[in-house]
């Protein structure tokens, strides 16, 4: 298992759109589970195999609930290979998402807060599930990802701007800092 670099913004093979995923095998198992230790290590609950630079339609997603408080996360990862949104409820809930491609950047974005949805799991078994709240929210994310779609494309064209003028600062300054 190894840890991958991870693919940042404005790489232009973030906006690809990911192929589906002719047979889950061994390669494929050895790709999530590299997948599960970059998102462990950088880290995160949530990421996409376009954003190690693989562009196949599967992400790995945890969320890490705390098993109580102060403790450490217990582990619980979800694997989605070539996921599909069957259905999404009317009502929307706004949550403030960041992501590992445009790092320190967060904003809010309203997204459907139930999906019914349908994937394959690690081992190609097929699943169709409702699914909401935070899960709802990351697995959206992460699917947009597929589609070549970032979390800040749902913000306004100024507030995008503004996001990307403040990453590039944020990045002018580490490059000062690391010369």
């Amino acid at each position: 298992m190894a840890i991958l670099p991870i693919v940042e913004v404005p790489d232009p093979r973030l906006r690809q759109i990911s192929q589906p995923v002719e047979q889950v095998d061994d390669d494929l198992r050895k790709l999530i589970d590299d997948m599960l230790d970059t998102m462990y290590a950088a880290p995160g609950i949530g990421l996409a195999a376009i954003q190690v630079g693989v562009p196949k339609r599967v992400l790995v997603i945890d969320l890490q609930e705390p098993e109580e408080e102060g403790g450490e996360p217990v582990r619980s990862p979800l694997v989605f290979v070539n996921p599909e949104i069957l259905q999404e409820s009317e009502t929307f809930k706004g949550y403030n998402e960041g992501c590992l491609s445009v790092p320190e950047m967060y904003a809010d974005v309203d997204r459907p807060d139930t999906i019914l949805a349908r994937w394959l799991d690690r081992d190609g078994a097929a699943h169709e599930e409702r699914i909401e709240g935070m899960l709802a929210v990351v697995l959206q994310h992460e699917m947009d990802h597929l589609n070549g779609v970032l979390f800040i494309d749902h913000l306004s064209r100024l507030k995008r701007e503004m996001l990307l003028k403040k990453l590039a600062k944020i990045r002018r300054e580490q490059g000062k800092r690391a010369a």
